[in-house]
């Protein structure tokens, strides 16, 4: 898989203490918490579209509702 472009930012608030774990975690797996924080995404996308992300054939898709 091509490197995906990693120029957009996303801000999320959560509770200091949720984050905390988050970042043990991570650590725990040697991964940084926005490496974890972009597979998690993937996988939302793949569960929602039902397809494997490929950035390089991204077609804004509208998954079925249930």
């Amino acid at each position: 898989m091509p490197r995906e472009n990693r120029t957009a930012r996303l801000t999320v608030l959560i509770d200091p203490r949720k984050k905390a774990v988050f970042e043990e975690l991570c650590a725990e797996e040697d991964v940084t918490p926005s490496q974890m924080v972009r597979k998690l995404l993937r996988e939302y996308i793949e569960r929602r579209t039902g397809q494997p992300w490929r950035p390089e054939e991204y077609v804004k898709h509208r998954a079925p509702r249930k």
